[in-house]
């Protein structure tokens, strides 16, 4: 299955880090609600996409915001340069302004 955001097709979701290869690329943090649609709470880049959203930082800030079901959809993005995953991260926080994170 696939999500599209900002125009890509992210894999997912998955509704555990367990899913996820440890690679590099973009993640979205999204809510299942119970209308059906998904809302981004989060977004974020790494190198080691398993890792980062396992041990993320901001985890707390998903569960608060929290309405439905939280799953991770995914961009691996290889031969991707840091700042090119950092670019569409930002393109991606700019058009869904998620609850978490810094703008």
């Amino acid at each position: 299955m696939a999500i599209p955001i900002s125009g890509r097709d992210f894999e997912g979701p998955y509704a555990s880090a367990d899913g996820l290869r440890d690679n590099g690329g973009i993640y979205v943090i999204v809510d299942l609600r119970s209308d059906g649609k998904y809302y981004v709470v989060d977004v974020g880049e790494s190198g080691q996409i398993r890792t980062r959203v396992q041990n993320h930082d901001r985890a707390d800030c998903w569960s608060r915001h929290q309405q439905g079901s939280l799953s991770v959809a995914v961009l691996y993005t290889p031969g991707w340069t840091d700042d090119q995953r950092r670019a569409l991260e930002g393109r991606i926080r700019d058009q869904y302004a998620p609850r978490c994170g810094v703008a």
